[in-house]
């Protein structure tokens, strides 16, 4: 039968705790308390006395995805740190996960625990709320619920911090034993960077969080960015279901990739960007090569891309800036001072729409396009390339639509056009001699 939590009210869980401490004279050694070396006291409570600690970053992602799936309020677990509901619910995401290995080289913690049985205590506060541990407590009251076989775990060993740690403290604790490289079950990427955006937020500076957690400063810059893009992601993205868990296994890099692919790019070119990049993460099993290899469609060739599609779909891009109507951006040339901004503000209306698949599909097949030209430029061909692309360009030009207001400007494009026909051709004769 599954364990059931119930929860010792506060003032006797201190109480049971402050009277066990005053009688125990054995102690241990704790180093990862106000950074130094702590006698912390050993003692043993019943079983069902602790409570699980809610702000818990390994389980962030897990408890998100349990809000989301039960249609609970945002604060269920934070604010459910005294409601056997709550403890329940993390009761079970903590056994769960204690269930879990890491390939093949960690044994899953309920695995050890029963046929080792308690070899280290846990960590509590002078209240009982259980800093480190959790994951175990949870695994040794599913043992002790199976009957006589454990009865031997109806109490545990803890070691208690003192009664003045603050919820900062306990916080660093958490960091701390993180930063230990031992082998156990890492965090999760999104956890691990919660859990640096609390650090960060107690005031601290990329540079104090990286030495806390024995990283570089840069792996601090990168997880905020990458968990930025990613809550904008599953709050903004069409097709999203807003869960972490969707993120979770496959989606790390392409969100820690975009802040360096948007670098330098207008606010609509971001939006536009992040739609190509989202659009093709939901698809990925539709793409050649790994997704990864998609990065310049949504960097730096993210407007021919979005350019390729609103041609395909017919989509009109409205152009700012001073008389630039009519203007195509592969054959926009400077004349009159005119500097031309297209928005592709239809084309992402496109992405976004939900029977989208048609969009989709030439999105594909433009961001391999751009690619493929791209490496052309490197590997020689990128002058045939442009000239196929511009033969294919004004090959579909269609005059008997065009506003006549456009006439005229058509007609500069043209002349210049033929300039740079003249000059190739020129360039080309003389090659040839």
């Amino acid at each position: 039968m599954p364990y059931k939590v119930q929860i010792t009210a506060p003032v006797s869980r201190t109480s049971t705790i402050a009277s066990k401490v005053v009688a125990s004279s054995e102690k241990r050694e704790f180093y990862g308390f106000r950074n130094r070396r702590n006698e912390l006291p050993l003692i043993q409570v019943p079983i069902d006395l602790p409570i699980y600690r809610m702000e818990n970053f390994r389980t962030f992602t897990d408890q998100r995805d349990y809000i989301a799936a039960e249609s609970k309020g945002t604060d269920y677990f934070s604010a459910g740190q005294e409601s056997e509901e709550a403890q329940q619910a993390q009761h079970q995401l903590l056994y769960r996960l204690a269930l879990k290995g890491k390939a093949d080289s960690i044994v899953p913690v309920a695995a050890v625990l029963e046929v080792e049985g308690q070899r280290e205590p846990l960590l509590i506060t002078a209240g009982g709320v259980v800093v480190n541990g959790n994951r175990r407590l949870a695994a040794l009251r599913e043992l002790y619920a199976q009957g006589s076989k454990f009865s031997h775990f109806s109490h545990i060993d803890v070691l208690v911090l003192p009664q003045d740690a603050t919820a900062e403290e306990i916080v660093d604790v958490e960091a701390n034993l993180q930063a230990v490289p031992e082998t156990k079950l890492d965090y999760d990427w999104i956890g691990e960077a919660q859990l640096i955006n609390r650090l960060v937020g107690l005031g601290r500076t990329h540079k104090e969080v990286a030495d806390q957690l024995r990283r570089k400063e840069k792996d601090i810059k990168y997880a905020i960015q990458t968990l930025a893009e990613a809550d904008l992601y599953l709050k903004e993205a069409p097709g999203s279901e807003g869960s972490y868990s969707e993120i979770r296994e496959d989606a790390e890099q392409l969100f820690g990739d975009l802040p360096k692919l948007l670098d330098g790019k207008s606010e609509q070119m971001k939006e536009a960007s992040r739609v190509i990049a989202w659009t093709l993460y939901q698809n990925k099993g539709r793409l050649e090569g790994r997704l990864y290899d998609y990065n310049p469609a949504i960097g730096n060739l993210a407007d021919a891309v979005l350019d390729r599609v609103a041609d395909e779909l017919g989509i009109e891009t409205e152009a700012g800036g001073q008389d630039s109507e009519g203007t195509d951006d592969d054959f926009a040339i400077d004349l009159d001072d005119e500097n031309p901004v297209t928005s592709f503000a239809g084309v992402v209306e496109a992405l976004k729409a939900p029977d989208n698949d048609a969009a989709i599909e030439v999105l594909i097949e433009a961001a391999q396009t751009e690619i493929q030209l791209e490496k052309g430029q490197k590997s020689g061909t990128a002058a045939l390339r442009s000239v196929q692309q511009a033969h294919t360009k004004l090959a579909s030009v269609d005059l008997s639509k065009a506003e006549k207001s456009t006439i005229p400007k058509i007609a500069k494009q043209l002349d210049a056009i033929k300039s740079i026909i003249a000059a190739l051709e020129d360039k080309i004769a003389k090659t040839q001699s």
